[in-house]
């Protein structure tokens, strides 16, 4: 019924809209930490791309792959993170996430986190989306 609901919605508000957000999360921090993950599925109704993201408790946001490479994990920035119409593009620890830097103060469990992604469509115009990601604890941040 939800995801019927999205579609309508979706169908009713083409120039709004055109990236759902879910199950946003941000890991929990502890004092002097300056770094931590959000995470959170994306679902485009029509080929798009997650160009940038901010959030007013991070100096900066940044799209970010981790990938495993002879045994050896790797991150690195992307520019973008191409958003293909009607597949979910899941942002999970491990994998694609948005990375928090320069965090102003610790984010406690509970705690709600703005973020405002950016997605530009295929035609190139760019709209903005706003979130609130909980926290999670460090512990518990892989459970679902």
């Amino acid at each position: 019924m939800k995801r019927l609901l999205n579609l309508f919605l979706l169908a009713a508000l083409p120039a709004m809209a055109q990236v759902t957000v879910s199950e946003a999360w941000v890991r929990g921090t502890v004092a002097q930490q300056k770094a931590t993950g959000a995470f959170m599925t994306l679902n485009a109704a029509q080929d798009s791309r997650l160009v940038a993201a901010s959030s007013p408790v991070a100096g900066t946001v940044e799209v970010h792959e981790m990938s495993m490479a002879n045994d050896v994990m790797r991150m690195r920035q992307l520019d973008s993170l191409p958003l293909p119409a009607s597949k979910p593009v899941k942002l999970m620890p491990g994998g694609y996430h948005l990375m928090l830097m320069q965090l102003q103060q610790p984010l406690a469990d509970g705690d709600k986190v703005p973020l405002t992604l950016e997605i530009e469509d295929a035609k190139h115009v760019r709209s903005k989306v706003t979130v609130e990601a909980v926290v999670r604890p460090l512990a518990g941040g892989h459970q679902h």
